[in-house]
C-alpha cells in the first residue's frame, strides 16, 4: 500500500507484552508480510457463511473534536467502479473467524487478555486514480427482494447492436404479465423499429440541435457537427494516460468531450424514454423510483465504467424521488453486456435445447466489440424464475465490431475515388456509408457473391464517368470478392481468432456459441463462425431478436429480483502494495527498492501482494480476505494510506513496475479515532504497539452501483 498500512503478524509472549513488538520488523510503518500464494485461476471458493457484517453506512467526515459512536463497525467510502465491482474490507483479526483453509493468511498477533471492541477509525474520502468521483455511493445496492414488486425497470442498452444504435427496453411484474417491452416508436421514424440511432447533431455553439433519426438524416451544413460512435472513445486503450483513439473517427465539436456526448446523448435518450413510457402505462409505475439497468461492454475498465456511471447520473437516469430519498443512486445498476445477453438466451429454450450442467458461449458482437463469456446452466431455463447460470470462462475481447467493417469501406471509396473529389465531400462519403450499412453489410454472403457487382448510388451524380473505378451512370459499382477481400475478411476473420483463442482457454466443453448483438445479423459472419467451429461445438445459434438480446436481457435480469448469475470469473487480478522482508532475488532485481527500517530489518518496498488473480472463479459476492498489521511508532503514527491496484496481465509480477499494474484506488484510515489505539500508545513505554487488521476484497460481476463498504472492526 501506499504510505504505510500494515506490517506481519508478530508472534511469541504471553500476551502480557503484546503492545511491544518482538518482530525484527517491528518499526516498520508499512505492510510487511510473509507471501502467501494468490488465488489461482480457476479455483472456486466458497464465501465463509460464519462471518457476518454489520449493514453499511454512510460516511461523513467526524467533526472536529468530535469522538465516533461506540459502534464495532465503521464504514468509509471507496470508489472502484467497473463492470466487477469490488468491496474492499479491513476488519480485526481477534475474534474474527479465520479466512478459508483455501486461503492461507498468517498468523494473528497476541492480545490483551480483556479485548475490548473499537469504534471505527475515521475515513478520508476516497479517490479513484488520483482523483476525485463523482457522487460515489457507499452501500450495496440490495437485490430485489418481494417488496419491490411492481417496480418499473428500465434497461439501456447504449449503442445496442454496434456503435450506432440504441435501445430501451422496459418492464413490471404489473406491465404485459411481467413481459418485457420495448420502445418502438422513435422521433421522425415513419415505421416503428427497436432501436434509434447513436447520433447528435450540434451547431457551431455546441448546443444539441438534433438526436436519433433526425441527426443521422440531417443534410450538413458549414457550422455543424454530426457525432456518431463517440463510444469509442471509452475504448480502454483511449482512455490510458497518452492513449490514442482511431484516427477515422470523426472530430469532437468544439468544446466537447466524449463523456458530453455521452451525456448529452443518455439525456435526449432518456427524456423521450419516459415520455413514451409514461404513455404506454400511465400511472401503473412511477418512473421516478425506478431501477435503471445500463449495459457495458466486458471489456471496459473500471474508468471507463466510471465515466459512464457519472454520464449517466448527470443525465439523471436516476434521481432523488423525495427529499428523504437518500439511496437514489443505487437505483442505477450496471450489467456487463454479455452477462445481459447471456441471462435472455439462457431462456431460450426453443433456441437450443440446453440441459442443466451444458455450458454455452455468448457472443455478443456489437458495433465497436465483439465480447466473449461461457456461462453453465444451472437451473433449468425454461423461464427467468427458474434460471441460473454461472459464469465458467474468462472474459474476452477485441475491437472488431461492425463498425470497422464501415471504417474499412469508407478507406475503400476514398481509395476507389480518389481522382473524383466530387464524391469524397462529407454529404457524399456519408450517403455511401449510409447504403453500405444499411443493406450490404448484414445481407453479404461471402464467397457467393464473389461475381456480383453492388451499386452504390452517388449524392453527386453530374460527375462523369469511370469505368475503370466502377463509376456509371451516377452509381458506384464495387465487385462482391473486393468487398470481401477488403472489407469483410479482416474484421471477419478476427472474430474468429477472438472465438477460437476463448475456446482453447476454456477448460470445460463448450456445448453452444450463441451469437448476439448487431454485427451477428450479418450473414457472412454467422456462415464463417458455423464452417470454422461445428465440428468442436455442437450448437451455433442466433436468436430472432439478438440485435435486442442484451437490452431485452438487463430488464429481464432486473425483473427477476434475484442473481441469476451465481458465479463470475475474476476478470483481472487485485493487488496491494506491500513492503516484505528483502530477499536474495530483491537484492538482484531492485536494489533500489531495498531499505532498513527503524529496526535496522531489511524491507523491499513497492512489492506486490495478490488478493486474487486474474481467472480465478468466485460465488458472486465471495469475500477473499487476508489479515495485515499495522505498526505504530508512537501517537503520532496513526494514519495509513491502503492502496488497490488491477492488472490486466495473465502474468504474476513481483513489483509495482514490474508489468501492467494500474492504481485503482486508494484511501486514507486514521486510527487515532479509536480511544484504544490511544491507550495502547500509552501502555508502549514509546516503544511502538501493533494495529491487527484483515483486508478483503469482495468482487461482484455487474448490476451493483453499490461501489463499496469498507467496514472496521478493530480491536487492540
Amino acid at each position: 500500500m501506499g504510505g504505510c498500512c500494515g506490517e506481519p503478524k508478530y508472534g511469541g509472549g504471553d500476551g502480557q507484552n503484546s503492545n511491544r513488538p518482538t518482530s525484527q520488523y517491528q518499526a516498520s510503518p508499512y505492510i510487511v508480510q510473509q507471501q502467501p500464494p494468490p488465488i489461482q485461476p480457476l479455483s472456486t471458493y466458497a464465501p465463509d457463511s460464519r462471518t457476518a457484517f454489520a449493514p453499511a453506512q454512510t460516511w461523513t467526515p467526524a467533526p472536529s473534536g468530535s469522538t465516533p459512536s461506540p459502534t464495532p463497525y465503521g464504514t468509509g467510502q471507496l470508489q472502484a467502479p467497473g463492470p466487477m465491482q469490488q468491496q474492499l474490507y479491513a476488519v480485526g483479526s481477534q475474534g474474527q473467524v479465520l479466512s478459508p483453509s483455501s486461503y492461507p493468511i498468517l498468523p494473528a498477533a497476541p492480545q490483551p487478555a480483556v479485548i475490548n471492541r473499537s469504534p471505527p477509525p475515521h475515513m478520508a474520502p476516497p479517490s479513484v486514480s488520483g482523483s476525485s468521483v463523482t457522487s460515489p455511493t457507499l452501500q450495496r445496492a440490495p437485490s430485489l427482494q418481494a417488496n419491490d414488486e411492481g417496480k418499473l425497470v428500465i434497461s439501456i442498452d447504449f449503442v445496442l447492436a454496434g456503435t450506432t444504435f440504441s435501445g430501451v427496453a422496459y418492464g413490471s411484474s404489473r406491465i404485459a404479465g411481467g413481459k418485457v417491452q420495448q420502445i418502438l416508436r422513435w422521433p421522425k421514424a415513419m415505421d416503428t423499429f427497436r432501436k434509434v440511432p447513436t447520433c447528435l447533431l450540434y451547431d457551431e455553439q455546441g448546443r444539441v440541435l438534433a438526436w436519433g433519426l433526425e441527426a443521422k438524416h440531417a443534410t450538413i451544413v458549414q457550422g455543424m457537427y454530426r457525432c456518431e460512435w463517440f463510444k469509442l472513445y471509452l475504448e480502454p486503450q483511449a482512455l490510458r494516460e497518452g492513449g490514442s483513439v482511431d484516427p477515422r473517427l470523426p472530430p469532437l465539436p468544439p468544446g466537447k468531450t466524449p463523456f458530453d456526448l455521452i451525456v448529452d446523448y443518455l439525456s435526449c435518450l432518456w427524456e423521450y424514454s419516459r415520455e413514451q413510457i409514461t404513455r404506454d402505462i400511465s400511472s401503473v409505475a412511477d418512473l421516478d423510483t425506478a431501477q435503471v439497468w445500463l449495459t457495458v461492454p466486458a471489456a471496459w475498465n473500471q474508468k471507463a465504467c466510471a465515466m459512464m456511471r457519472d454520464a449517466a447520473i448527470r443525465a439523471q437516469l436516476v434521481r432523488s424521488a423525495h427529499a428523504h430519498d437518500r439511496n437514489w443512486r443505487s437505483r442505477l445498476k450496471i450489467i456487463t453486456e454479455p452477462e445481459a445477453a447471456a441471462v435472455h438466451a439462457a431462456a431460450l429454450t426453443n433456441l437450443h435445447n440446453l440441459r442443466g450442467g451444458q455450458s454455452f458461449m455468448i457472443c455478443d458482437a456489437g458495433g465497436g466489440t465483439v465480447d466473449l463469456a461461457v456461462y453453465r446452466l444451472l437451473g433449468q431455463s425454461a423461464n427467468v424464475e427458474s434460471l441460473e447460470i454461472a459464469e465458467v470462462g474468462v472474459r474476452s475481447g477485441s475491437n472488431c465490431g461492425s463498425i470497422f467493417l464501415d471504417m474499412r469501406f469508407g478507406d475503400l471509396v476514398r481509395t476507389l475515388l480518389a481522382r473524383h473529389p466530387a464524391h469524397l465531400d462529407g454529404a457524399s462519403l456519408a450517403y455511401f456509408m449510409h447504403a453500405f450499412s444499411e443493406t450490404e453489410k448484414l445481407s453479404f454472403r461471402g464467397e457467393e457473391d464473389d461475381g456480383a457487382f453492388f451499386r452504390f448510388n452517388c449524392f453527386n451524380p453530374d460527375d462523369g464517368d469511370d469505368p475503370n473505378v466502377g463509376l456509371e451512370n451516377g452509381e458506384l459499382s464495387i465487385p462482391g470478392n473486393l468487398l470481401r477481400t477488403q472489407i469483410f475478411d479482416p474484421v471477419v476473420q478476427d472474430v474468429i481468432a477472438l472465438i477460437d483463442d476463448a475456446l482453447s482457454r476454456t477448460d470445460e466443453p463448450v456445448d453452444a456459441i450463441v451469437l448476439v448483438g448487431g454485427f451477428s445479423a450479418c450473414e457472412y459472419l454467422l456462415k464463417r463462425v458455423q464452417a470454422k467451429f461445428s465440428p468442436r461445438v455442437p450448437i451455433i445459434a442466433r436468436p430472432t431478436d439478438a440485435d435486442t438480446a442484451t437490452c431485452r436481457g438487463a430488464a429481464e435480469y432486473g425483473l427477476s429480483r434475484r442473481e441469476l448469475v451465481s458465479s463470475i470469473v475474476v476478470p483481472r487480478a487485485y493487488v496491494m502494495k506491500v513492503k516484505l522482508p528483502a530477499e536474495q532475488e530483491d537484492y538482484q532485481k531492485r536494489p533500489n527498492f531495498i531499505i532498513n527500517n527503524a529496526a535496522g530489518a531489511a524491507v523491499c518496498e513497492n512489492r506486490l501482494q495478490y488478493l486474487v488473480t486474474k481467472g480465478a472463479v468466485l460465488p458472486k459476492g465471495s469475500l477473499v480476505r487476508r489479515q495485515f498489521c499495522k505498526f505504530s511508532q508512537n501517537v503520532s503514527d496513526r494514519q495509513f494510506v491502503a492502496v488497490l491496484y488491477t492488472s490486466e496481465s495473465n502474468e504474476t509480477f513481483r513489483y509495482t513496475d514490474d508489468g501492467d499494474v494500474v492504481e485503482l484506488c486508494k484511501w486514507t484510515v486514521d486510527l487515532g479515532s479509536l480511544p484504544t489505539f490511544q491507550q495502547q500508545a500509552q501502555l508502549s513505554n514509546g516503544q511502538g504497539f501493533y494495529t491487527n487488521f484483515e483486508l478483503g476484497l469482495s468482487i461482484d460481476s455487474a448490476g451493483k452501483f453499490w461501489i463499496g463498504r469498507v467496514p472496521y472492526a478493530y480491536k487492540c
